[in-house]
């Protein structure tokens, strides 16, 4: 009889152990996959701010345009 309950140890012992090793593969998947994440995160912030200045600059160039466009029309 504690030969059973031994070998019902065991199993759940290694039941256990192979949940646990499978938790800690999934965590370091994530981990990378967090990593990832985060990188491309930061790469389109950063294109973020790149598009942003380049709006304000053709923003700034049209208002320049129609304002000399305005003058040649009251010149006319």
């Amino acid at each position: 009889m504690e030969s059973s309950s031994q070998e019902k140890a065991s199993v759940d012992f290694a039941r256990l152990e192979s949940q646990v090793e499978r938790l800690l593969l999934m965590c370091e998947r994530l981990r990378g996959e967090n990593k990832v994440l985060r990188d491309r995160q930061t790469a389109l912030l950063a294109e973020r701010a790149q598009l942003i200045e380049k709006n304000s600059v053709a923003r700034t160039r049209v208002e320049s345009i129609i304002s000399r466009l305005q003058g040649l029309e009251t010149d006319a």
